[in-house]
């Protein structure tokens, strides 16, 4: 079974994910710090890289709280529907991101040049640390992602697991390359490459039906449900599409022409109530029409 959801306002939703996003972005420092020192202590190119990827990391930590709060804004005169496709937008750069890497990795692994790095055990367990915080991390925020529905959490768990993968090439890189088996290496990088890029996929395959206005859910189940509705003689018309996590519904339907206004805003109404129930729709529009 899954984790239940914490029910919290958007606001406080939204303040609770910059909180995760800052103790982030300070464990990040630190493993970029310790990233540093082991790759300057050892002359380490693999290392000083994967530095890089970790400040890759706190710069998204950075841009992450700023779409967080800009996507928690209330909807305004440029955007009516709200701000939650910022966030969403933010999923689909950290899948770019992610993509990017995983290039990275591939083109490592094929690189003929080698590198040597001097073996110290303190940079050793220095660099297991880093991976034993970068993983932590990934199933802490994994852990909130799904207890607060937080697409943008999921997204960067993901891209903090695939910096693990990364460590973990980096370090058996170190090892393997300096017991001589330079071919197993690059066979390992590859592998980790390639895990990389499904993790991308699954984020592109969340961020881009939002970005495209792709349905929320089937039309002709949402048809069914509304139809189910006393008063509803026919569905004329009916779409769906994303607003960040949350689904949007448009509906056009015909009842009695005979019916007072009152009387027909009660079915809208019901017709709210039960989108809302059984599909979690905020933002529904309902248009009347005549049978």
């Amino acid at each position: 079974m899954g984790l239940p959801q914490v029910d919290l306002e958007p606001t406080h939703r939204d303040r609770l994910v910059r909180k995760l996003i800052l103790l982030e972005g300070c464990a990040n420092v630190v493993v970029l710090l310790a990233k540093v020192v082991v790759g300057l202590s050892t002359g380490s190119f693999a290392v000083l890289s994967d530095a890089i990827h970790s400040l890759t990391d706190v710069a998204n930590n950075v841009v992450a709280l700023v779409v967080v709060r800009v996507a928690g804004a209330p909807p305004d005169r440029e955007h009516p529907y709200g701000h939650r496709k910022f966030e969403t937008l933010a999923v689909f750069g950290l899948a770019t991101l992610l993509t990017v890497l995983a290039i990275e990795l591939a083109l490592r692994a094929m690189e003929r040049g080698e590198h040597q790095v001097i073996q110290h055990g303190w940079g050793l367990a220095v660099m297991l640390g880093v991976l034993v915080v970068n993983v932590s991390i990934a199933l802490w925020q994994g852990y909130w992602a799904r207890r607060l529905n937080s697409d943008l959490l999921r997204a960067d768990a993901r891209h903090t697991m695939a910096d693990s993968l990364t460590t973990v090439v980096v370090i058996a890189g170190w090892q393997l390359a300096a017991m001589g088996y330079l071919w197993l290496d690059a066979l390992f990088a590859l592998s980790v490459a390639g895990l990389v890029l499904w993790l991308a996929y699954g984020l592109f395959r969340r961020a881009i039906p939002v970005l495209v206005d792709g349905m929320a859910a089937a039309p002709e189940a949402l048809s069914e449900a509304v139809r189910s509705v006393p008063g509803v003689r026919q569905v004329r018309r009916i779409r769906s599409r994303w607003i960040g996590a949350t689904p949007s519904v448009d509906v056009v339907i015909a009842v009695d022409p005979h019916l007072s206004t009152v009387e027909a805003h009660a079915i809208a109404d019901a017709i709210e109530a039960l989108l809302q129930k059984q599909y979690a729709v905020e933002d529904s529009t309902i248009h009347i029409e005549p049978d």
